[in-house]
């Protein structure tokens, strides 16, 4: 485990915390207006290994063989300048630090979003440590400005990191579908009337990354995923984004305590380790695999029964009761993409170089309006 401290004067910032995988979603922006909760289980950090945040540079004023040392292969509107090594943790788990005045309190919609630089800074010394994301749309969490920290080790070693066959014990999955409340709304028992059920932010984000390395294992081929919740959350955007034709891929759920698929599955849809980041693999020569969160992937490979839904009939006389019926537990519209992550995972794979791969990411707006992608 590990704390951090100021790296001007060595306070301490953090309660001990455990290293994970940096989540898909963890620059998210979901909606408009909606509340979402905070990124990182309490305990625990995550480092984001490319630069992220101001100062940006606008695509004009990169070179190409910059952008591609940096692993960005197609145009973005643009690049951080930051600092790589950005790390994040739940706000709960900050200590010993006070908020910067106003002038760096970017955001203000509903809350802060650091677009102005740190906003967190060590109570001690004054040095600007952190930015606190805490606006509407964006994921909770306060991000540790990599230059201004230092992580120092702390008595008691962690545990090693659970394998594949004690995270299916533990069975710990993400479901596909969740009340979503708007800004400012009370989601105690009986409030049913400002939020709704929908498809998980996560599951969207997740497909969003999935679908680029679909597309990228495609070769330009229509591509086939597993009927049911996969054929759902995938079938109809890659039957939008690829031509159809006899020459189709087969794309099979693979991982643990899963029999191994047929050999005429050419791509496989496997599990990302939660807290080390790493892909499962099948023994021998691997097909092209890709990457899930090992939540979304335990769904989808071991779907649970529907969730449960308000029994029929009336309630019995004299039964206190809610003026507002609860809203019915599925989503009010067909599975969509995140756009944005499936931009940014399509940028940084080099297939994306061949035409009609760059031709999809062109044409991105269409297939958005298509409804294929969130908007």
């Amino acid at each position: 485990m590990f704390v951090f401290v100021c790296a001007g004067c060595g306070a301490r910032l953090t309660t001990p915390l455990s290293q994970v995988a940096l989540p898909v979603h963890a620059h998210q922006k979901y909606g408009n207006g909606v509340q979402l909760p905070v990124l990182m289980e309490s305990g625990t950090f995550a480092v984001e290994p490319e630069p992220w945040g101001p100062p940006w540079r606008r695509w004009e004023e990169i070179r190409p063989d910059e952008a591609a040392a940096r692993g960005v292969y197609a145009p973005v509107y643009a690049l951080s300048d930051g600092a790589p090594g950005a790390i994040v943790i739940a706000p709960g788990d900050a200590q010993g630090t006070v908020l910067i005045p106003e002038e760096r309190g970017g955001g203000y919609c509903c809350g802060l979003d650091g677009a102005d630089g740190p906003n967190v800074a060590c109570a001690e010394c004054a040095l600007p440590v952190a930015s606190r994301i805490d606006d509407c749309s964006l994921w909770q969490a306060m991000w540790l400005a990599p230059n201004s920290v230092r992580r120092l080790p702390v008595d008691g070693a962690d545990a090693a990191p659970p394998s594949w066959a004690e995270l299916m014990a533990e069975g710990k999955g993400t479901p596909p579908f969740e009340p979503i409340a708007a800004w400012g709304s009370r989601m105690a028992a009986g409030h049913w009337s400002n939020y709704w059920w929908s498809w998980s932010p996560q599951w969207e984000a997740a497909a969003g990354q999935a679908l680029a390395h679909l597309l990228a294992a495609s070769e330009g081929q229509p591509v086939i995923v597993p009927d049911g919740l996969a054929g759902q959350v995938f079938q109809r955007a890659l039957d939008a984004l690829l031509p159809a034709g006899p020459q189709a891929r087969c794309a099979a759920l693979a991982g643990p305590a899963l029999p191994p698929p047929s050999s005429d599955a050419s791509i496989l849809l496997v599990p990302s380790h939660p807290q080390t980041g790493k892909t499962w693999a099948p023994a021998g020569p691997p097909p092209y695999m890709v990457p899930l969160p090992f939540g979304v992937w335990l769904w989808l490979a071991f779907p649970r029964p529907d969730l449960p839904v308000p029994a029929s009939g009336a309630l019995p006389a004299g039964t206190l009761h809610d003026d507002f019926d609860p809203p019915a537990l599925c989503p009010r519209h067909l599975f969509r993409m995140d756009s944005e992550v499936f931009r940014q995972t399509l940028v940084r794979l080099p297939s994306v170089r061949r035409p009609w791969l760059s031709d999809i990411l062109k044409n991105l707006t269409h297939h958005m309006r298509a409804s294929c992608i969130a908007l």
